[in-house]
């Protein structure tokens, strides 16, 4: 007895818990009809049915458009209605004696209650809006981003296909600034040493003339000095020791040349560039080179061709603070050394490393994208045949050369999502110099004056002023 009558104690708790969600929704799916009231529009979601209660019994119905909506009476006081299509009908309703008791409007749209639950699911945190428009559906509100206001619009394409309206906004950061740090180092080192022999003078008639070894020089039949048949005028010679000796009427000179080079060289670009989200930024800084082109008529004309630093690159904010980059980079550079020559017009050649490419990453992270290691060697010996094998004495008839070159390169890109700020916050590089004075000028040889003269001197461009131009300026950091 007492298990039944907890039982019974619960079902009747349960009852009255349900009792008032289900007047609210049978208030929700009915509408009452009152003689000469003003009705509400009734919604009727596409594929469902609705009961629209009279307070006076009704003779005869009447549906405007059978296409959008159907109707049928359950009694005299019920009316069932279907809706069919999207659209916009009327619902004429008659008692026994033909007077109108009232016409409601019927409006059919397709049924989105699913297609709520749906977003709510997948995209819980937005705040989206869910309308209907004639046969569509109408997204409006506020996304954190275009990865997830495309998952809306896919999903709303499942339940009205064709037929979605996009008004949602992005919100958050949309300006993305782009770093790009290109860093080059080349090495390289050379080695040489060479012999040469020469011997003259008046013995044979002065008809004796011999030159041994690797240096290019002029032979006479004569030689009148051996000074100017190993290094004659004009020749390049360096590192060179020249000493001889004379025995009799003969003459001996050698020259010894022995060379080290080294050399380094280190090229850094660091380009910055802002962009909105989905838009394509370009930066040069550098220069055009004028190229003469050949056209018909025998004339030629000037092509002005671009070097220096160059950056295009289209962000695009994809999820929070997620960043796919379309980027293009080059540093290219004059090279005198790969020129030729045309028509009697030089045209010197570009020395250009450049980079195309497409990655995803997170604000503040970087990317190596690009590396070059080049490691070139040269190993070169020359010598005169048979002589140059004799032991000792044949490094006197050889030249022997090395050279080693390597080159070291590297593109690093790092992305920020940022957002202006006050001009006054701003610092430039030119406000930390002034104009000097006539007496720093004249008398004390100065060519700026002193810090802080015209520079500001207050608020927060006066203290960033007052630092080195290092860091990032113009924007904030998220």
């Amino acid at each position: 007895m007492t298990i039944d009558r907890f039982l019974k104690t619960a079902l009747l708790g349960l009852s009255l818990a349900v009792a008032p969600l289900a007047v609210q929704y049978a208030q929700a799916d009915n509408l009452r009809i009152l003689r000469n009231g003003t009705q509400p529009v009734l919604n009727v979601p596409m594929n469902r049915a609705l009961v629209v209660e009279s307070d006076i019994p009704f003779a005869e119905l009447s549906i405007a458009n059978p296409a959008i909506a159907d109707i049928s009476s359950l009694n005299d006081r019920n009316i069932y209605v279907l809706g069919k299509a999207p659209g916009t009908t009327t619902l004429t309703i008659l008692d026994a004696a033909g007077e109108l008791i009232s016409n409601v409007d019927i409006r059919v749209s397709p049924d989105v209650s699913e297609f709520k639950e749906r977003l709510r699911q997948i995209l819980p945190q937005e705040k989206i809006e869910v309308r209907t428009a004639n046969d569509g559906i109408v997204l409006s509100g506020t996304v954190s981003s275009t990865a997830r206001m495309q998952r809306a619009l896919d999903l709303a394409q499942r339940y009205a296909p064709d037929r979605v309206s996009n008004l949602m906004s992005v919100g958050g950061v949309q300006q993305v600034m782009l770093k790009v740090r290109f860093a080059e180092m080349e090495r390289t080192a050379a080695k040489m040493l060479r012999t040469s022999l020469a011997t003259g003078g008046s013995v044979a008639g002065g008809d004796l003339g011999l030159e041994l070894g690797t240096l290019s020089a002029a032979s006479d039949a004569a030689v009148d000095a051996v000074a100017d048949k190993l290094a004659p005028q004009g020749l390049d010679v360096e590192g060179a020791v020249l000493f001889g000796f004379n025995a009799g009427g003969l003459e001996v000179g050698i020259m010894l040349e022995a060379l080290e080079r080294k050399g380094i060289v280190r090229t850094l670009a660091e380009p910055n560039l802002t962009a909105l989200s989905g838009q394509e930024a370009k930066f040069l800084a550098g220069g055009e080179y004028p190229v003469p082109v050949s056209q018909q008529n025998n004339t030629i004309t000037i092509e002005y061709k671009p070097f220096g630093v160059e950056l295009n690159f289209i962000p695009r904010v994809v999820d929070g603070d997620l960043i796919n980059l379309e980027l293009e980079a080059a540093v290219s550079s004059i090279d005198t050394n790969n020129s030729i020559v045309l028509s009697d017009i030089s045209i010197n050649g570009f020395k250009r490393r450049e980079t195309s490419t497409t990655v995803e990453l997170r604000d503040g992270e970087s990317f190596a994208i690009a590396g070059l290691l080049m490691d070139d060697f040269t190993d070169r010996n020359s010598q005169l045949p048979w002589l140059g094998d004799v032991p000792v004495l044949g490094a006197l008839f050889r030249s022997a050369e090395y050279q080693r070159s390597q080159s070291e390169l590297v593109i690093i890109v790092t992305p920020h999502l940022v957002t202006p700020t006050r001009g006054e916050y701003l610092a430039l590089p030119t406000d930390r110099v002034v104009p000097p004075t006539e007496r720093d000028l004249f008398l004390r040889g100065k060519v700026a004056g002193k810090p802080g003269q015209k520079a500001p001197n207050s608020g927060a461009a006066g203290e960033v002023a007052k630092q080195d131009f290092t860091g990032s300026y113009g924007y904030v950091m998220d």
